[in-house]
């Protein structure tokens, strides 16, 4: 029996009520047991969610997640509080999946992504749902922060953006494509100097032109930005209306954004403001990470052999995320404090991308 067959043997048991108790849970572990090839029961689902269980966008990354690896499942029903996943060999190739809500087809992206790009093999995938989400990465973030440091790392994959898809009334399409890696390299994202604000965003669809114009009025008057670094756009190509803000920001280490959406009973004015105050609040640091980028960067870290970064905060979700990478991998990471807002993380970690294969 070889190494990758021993791991397939061996059952990982999950409890998803630990720690932050989300759907992170579930989808780190759909990613890591198709990169190794073990299976794991999960239990404890989203009991941290005033809605615990298995909702519509859960249960649209495992079953993509089942479908480009063959896998066996049980308990992937709506609602559900526990699952059983044993993979089977990654296949490339073209592949669609349809979220059927406005649940986040951008955390479905990210779920089967990676291991994808480890399978060796050119792959092409469109994924309908949300794309705009509160509570969930926007894709002008996956793209823009989190992807280009992940390619960084050697993983050969492209994003692009085909509609818009905001809550709560879904209806997006993304489509990512895969191309064979050769290898990959830890990644040190240490440099924060020189943050600054490249420009700001405001889109508004299918709702009053005012409103990106109200939004954008009191980021350039908070942050100080001449008019060309002020982007209004005023767009129907969405299904229902939606708002969505954003700062773009560098770093030498690479980019980083603050963003936010419009609510029913907030104002358009309020949404600015704690954009701004977030925004300034990571630039009186000199840290590159921001802590949700820091959490989505710990899995392609994991699997690129590890890194380090200089971050804003370790967050229950970060611990969370970092606990159940353990639970796959020999993952060694060294936390250290160095101010009210900056972490350090030096990781490093014996799996490589040939236990893949």
């Amino acid at each position: 029996m070889n190494r990758m067959e021993e791991r397939s043997s061996e059952m990982i048991r999950i409890d998803g009520s630990e720690g932050e108790g989300g759907g992170q849970v579930l989808r780190t572990a759909l990613s890591l047991s198709m990169a190794t090839g073990r299976g794991f029961k999960i239990h404890g689902i989203r009991a941290g969610r005033s809605k615990p269980g298995l909702m519509r966008q859960h249960l649209t990354a495992v079953q993509a997640a089942a479908r480009i690896c063959g896998a066996r499942v049980k308990g992937d029903v709506p609602g559900s509080s526990e699952l059983e996943f044993i993979p089977g060999p990654l296949s490339g190739g073209v592949h669609s999946f349809a979220v059927g809500t406005a649940g986040s087809a951008m955390l479905v992206f990210q779920t089967i992504a990676l291991p994808l790009a480890l399978h060796g093999k050119a792959s092409q995938v469109t994924i309908t749902g949300g794309t705009h989400n509160p509570g969930a990465p926007p894709f002008e973030f996956v793209a823009e922060c989190w992807l280009p440091l992940v390619r960084r790392m050697g993983f050969k994959i492209s994003l692009s953006l085909d509609r818009p898809g905001y809550y709560p009334a879904g209806g997006g399409r993304i489509q990512f494509q895969i191309e064979p890696h050769k290898t990959l390299s830890p990644l040190e994202l240490m440099d924060g100097r020189a943050a600054r604000v490249v420009r700001a965003e405001a889109v508004v669809n299918n709702l009053p032109a005012s409103i990106a114009g109200r939004q954008l009025s009191i980021i350039s008057r908070r942050l100080e930005l001449d008019e060309d670094r002020l982007n209004p756009v005023v767009t129907d190509s969405a299904d229902g209306p939606g708002n969505f803000v954003s700062v773009r920001m560098s770093t030498n280490s690479g980019a980083a954004m603050e963003s936010g959406f419009g609510t029913r009973g907030v104002s358009a004015e309020k949404v600015a403001e704690k954009i701004c105050d977030a925004a300034v609040r990571f630039m009186s640091t000199d840290v590159p990470v921001g802590d949700c980028l820091a959490d989505q960067l710990l899995l392609p870290m994991a699997l690129s052999g590890g890194g380090a970064m200089r971050f804003t905060a370790t967050t229950s979700h970060f611990l969370t995320n970092l606990q159940t990478i353990r639970a796959f991998i020999p993952f060694e990471a060294e936390l250290q404090r160095e101010a009210r807002l900056a972490w350090r993380l030096r990781a490093g970690c014996p799996f490589t991308v040939n236990d893949c294969q």
